[in-house]
């Protein structure tokens, strides 16, 4: 039997409005935000694959992963809806399928609904592509704010936002804060393994502290490799958040390329902080301390030389210390309570950065 068929609460309703009209999310006025939109491959991604494809295949792979793609608007239709065409995805054992394919709509800051296509879809098809739509109705018409987090762990082939025809749409206002930051880690940096887009850490600070940013974790593949560091050198940003512990492979692999790391960003950007941060699971892994103890010299060393615009903190501290065993999904990805305490630690650091 169909769940649906018996509590409709777990129905997602589809789009039958006669009076909806469809935009392409990469036209104005709406405004794409941590993703690009390739014409000549006809997907979003994170980076460009001339330089994802020198890194890693699993850079390779993952730079079509949309995690931390945002659609932003202003519109008074009294419903949005949405559609998407994106891969053939996988289902993952430990993460709901809304948070690595499904898109998470907010509206004023408060999420209202998530969108995606059922698992049944997404894995038999028989082609390698799938599709899906959904709405949200309002229940007031008014001007509202809408922001759309898009896949954590699929990537998107066309995105499409529908509206009642005849309705208001402008571009969003900008972030009030000018920075742009940059974070640079794992699978846990990436999403995995929020319930769906917008729990991950990240998105909490973008949205509590109001910046724009761009996620590049790469899960079991951020690892500093040297075309990574350049890129990450290279890019137009403002703040550094370095997450990549987890994925370095050994603490002899971590003490190699974390302080090569800070340092080719360091002569690229003389005056952008950096925070740099171990990873969360301190309890489960014995080498935690000791990776702890290279990320710390990094800090300490930068501050010898003269470098005030360094930040730190302690993977021990960001699941507090309550019910830590809560946190996580599998003892090492976080869960929604995880990436909420996650993004409470963070927080105080990242807006003193951001208020410089």
């Amino acid at each position: 039997m169909d769940i649906t068929e018996i509590d409709k609460n777990f129905e997602l309703p589809p789009v039958n409005e006669p009076d909806v009209e469809w935009f392409d999310v990469n036209d104005a006025p709406f405004s794409l935000h941590g993703v690009t939109y390739c014409a000549e491959e006809k997907k979003y991604r994170r980076m460009p694959d001339a330089v994802a494809k020198t890194v890693s295949d699993g850079v390779k792979f993952l730079a079509t992963n949309t995690t931390g793609g945002r659609v932003r608007f202003i519109t008074d239709s009294p419903y949005v809806a949405v559609k998407c065409v994106l891969p053939l995805g996988y289902v993952m054992a430990h993460m709901p399928a809304v948070g690595s394919h499904g898109v998470s709509l907010y509206a004023d800051g408060t999420f209202v609904r998530m969108f995606t296509s059922s698992v049944y879809n997404l894995v038999n098809t028989g082609k390698d592509v799938t599709a899906f739509n959904g709405i949200h109705k309002f229940n007031a018409e008014k001007s509202r704010k809408i922001e759309l987090y898009l896949p954590l762990y699929n990537g998107l082939y066309q995105m499409y936002v529908g509206v009642k025809k005849g309705s208001v749409i402008q571009a969003p206002p900008p972030y009030s804060k000018k920075q742009h930051v940059v974070f640079y880690g794992s699978s846990i940096t990436q999403g995995g393994c929020a319930s769906r887009p917008g729990n991950d850490y990240v998105s909490h600070l973008s949205r509590w502290l109001d910046f724009d940013f761009t996620n590049l974790g790469f899960s079991g593949s951020g690892k500093a490799e040297p075309q990574m560091r350049d890129y990450l050198a290279s890019m137009p940003a403002d703040v550094y958040v370095l997450d990549y512990d987890y994925n370095a492979t050994t603490v002899e692999y971590l003490e190699q390329t974390h302080y090569p790391l800070y340092e080719t960003i360091r002569n690229a950007k003389k005056n952008a902080p950096i925070l740099f941060i171990s990873k969360p699971d301190f309890d489960v892994d014995p080498s935690s301390a000791a990776r702890r103890a290279v990320i710390y010299k990094t800090y300490e060393t930068a501050k010898a030389n003269g470098d005030d615009k360094v930040f730190f903190i302690d993977g021990e501290t960001l699941f507090h210390k309550e019910e830590r065993d809560a946190c996580t999904v599998d003892t090492c990805h976080p869960n929604d309570l995880g990436f909420y305490r996650m993004a409470q630690t963070i927080r105080p650091v990242l807006e003193h950065i951001l208020n410089l």
